[in-house]
């Protein structure tokens, strides 16, 4: 890796019917006061969204613009990114402006010290936040709450997108999630690991249904099986050697 303080951070923009925003993501990611490698992945929408990235490609705003041929889900997407990541560390930004790019040179801190493998960006841990929907933060509590039960760890937000990982470690993780699993699944193979990891406040902004948030109950349903699954039944190999 590159001295402490000088690291580039590869940032993966996995993006489904998201033309409406991703531009104003991408700007805001090039204006951080960072070395920064922008890698867009269109998972095969059906808006403009594959033609809003291929353009900020030309402009040079983006580093890589990514197509799926077919819609494989958001997990299948930042695998994609993640392997074509080019940077010390890498971390997801989501292409809706829930997530403000602002945070992300705080969150690199700890990494930039050496005190830490990962980095998780915590919704619960006193940012400013819009108030919204008091059923998706249970949910999203109880989530963290199981995973912390298998992975003996003390987070407080487990399903954030904001997680900043060194590129040489994640690149090591054997995951394999298509879709909203790719959370518990991370923080799984993260705590077999024994990646160091710290935990920091952020900000969120996020969407109504009818602005396009896409998550729904099903998805956290899904996310209890994939807790047990992730935890109990973690891949054979050598990939957890630090």
């Amino acid at each position: 890796m590159t001295p402490a303080g000088d690291l580039r951070l590869s940032v993966v923009v996995p993006a489904y019917n998201e033309a409406d925003t991703i531009e104003r993501v991408v700007r805001q990611l090039r204006a951080l006061p960072l070395t920064v490698e922008i890698i867009a992945v269109n998972d095969a929408s059906t808006d403009q969204t594959g033609a809003v990235i291929d353009r900020l490609a030309k402009e040079k705003l983006l580093d890589r613009a990514l197509h799926h041929p077919a819609n494989r889900g958001k997990g299948a997407a930042l695998r994609t990114g993640i392997a074509a990541a080019g940077g010390d560390v890498v971390v997801v930004q989501d292409a809706d402006l829930e997530y403000d790019p602002a945070d992300l040179p705080t969150l690199l801190g700890p990494i930039q010290t050496g005190r830490a493998d990962a980095v998780y960006g915590s919704r619960f841990q006193g940012g400013p936040h819009r108030v919204l929907y008091f059923w998706h933060s249970v949910g999203n509590r109880v989530l963290t709450l199981m995973s912390n039960m298998f992975t003996n760890l003390n987070l407080t937000d487990m399903e954030t997108c904001y997680k900043v990982v060194r590129t040489d470690l994640i690149k090591r993780l054997p995951l394999t999630s298509d879709r909203f699993g790719f959370e518990v699944e991370i923080t799984a193979r993260l705590s077999q690991a024994g990646a160091r990891i710290w935990e920091l406040p952020i900000s969120y902004s996020g969407r109504t249904y009818a602005e396009g948030k896409k998550i729904t109950w099903r998805d956290g349903i899904a996310a209890l099986f994939h807790i047990l699954r992730f935890n109990l039944f973690p891949p054979a190999g050598d990939w957890r050697r630090r």
